[in-house]
């Protein structure tokens, strides 16, 4: 793959034979990332479990402190007072059938996050082979399921972050915006970070943290010493 001169610039700035500590990570990031738009802060964590396995899956999500920077739009799927409940949380779109089937018949996407209660969804279930695929089927363990839809729109509209293992047993999650600067770049890795340490499998055996990276949008990964988070 050939990269432009600005990444081969940046490259330069990062020793890839060492593991940084999240703090100089993320001063790294910062100074590799030239673009001219506010570049997304990712953080990549390969685990040492099997995604394979039902009893080994890592699945959550979790409120970072300082948000991610981005506007998040969110569609609820809701009945009766839930609707008004939503409206006053903050909800971009609420509805029921009418959603669903704007969803279905005209392929409408112009949403982030789909947050349902439990009684809806029979109706969001015939959605599966649409929303799936793009990771937006509503889920209990990620709280998108809920009966209090309310609370689940404050906290998606706060930051709210979905994590959960691809088929190569890595997350890939978003942190946080480069103009956060280093030190709420550095809650919100925290944050993240405690919560898939704390959602280590029982099955899981030998080292639990494999790799960690940070990257920004356009420019090069900073690897993490993984034994800093200490399994």
């Amino acid at each position: 793959m050939k990269h432009g001169k600005k990444y081969v610039d940046a490259a330069k700035l990062v020793d890839r034979s060492k593991f940084y500590d999240t703090t100089e990570a993320l001063d790294t990031v910062i100074k590799t990332a030239t673009a001219k738009f506010d570049e997304t802060v990712e953080l990549h964590v390969k685990l040492g479990v099997d995604s394979r396995h039902a009893d080994q899956q890592v699945r959550g999500a979790v409120v970072l402190p300082n948000g991610t920077g981005k506007k998040v739009r969110v569609l609820a799927i809701c009945k009766g007072e839930n609707e008004k409940l939503a409206q006053e949380a903050g909800a971009d779109y609420v509805g029921a059938e009418d959603m669903t089937q704007k969803i279905q018949q005209e392929n409408w996407m112009d949403f982030d996050v789909l947050i349902t209660t439990p009684d809806c969804m029979g109706l969001v279930g015939r959605l599966g082979r649409i929303l799936g695929p793009r990771g937006l089927m509503p889920n209990p363990k990620a709280g998108t399921v809920t009966p209090d839809i309310a609370r689940a729109i404050k906290e998606a509209k706060a930051g709210k972050i979905e994590y959960r293992l691809d088929k190569t047993n890595i997350i890939h999650c978003p942190i946080g915006k480069v103009s956060f600067g280093t030190e709420k770049l550095q809650e919100n890795l925290d944050t993240l970070m405690g919560a898939i340490v704390k959602a280590k499998p029982a099955a899981a055996k030998g080292q639990y943290i494999k790799s960690c990276a940070v990257t920004s949008t356009m420019g090069p990964s900073v690897r993490i010493n993984p034994t800093k988070f200490g399994v």
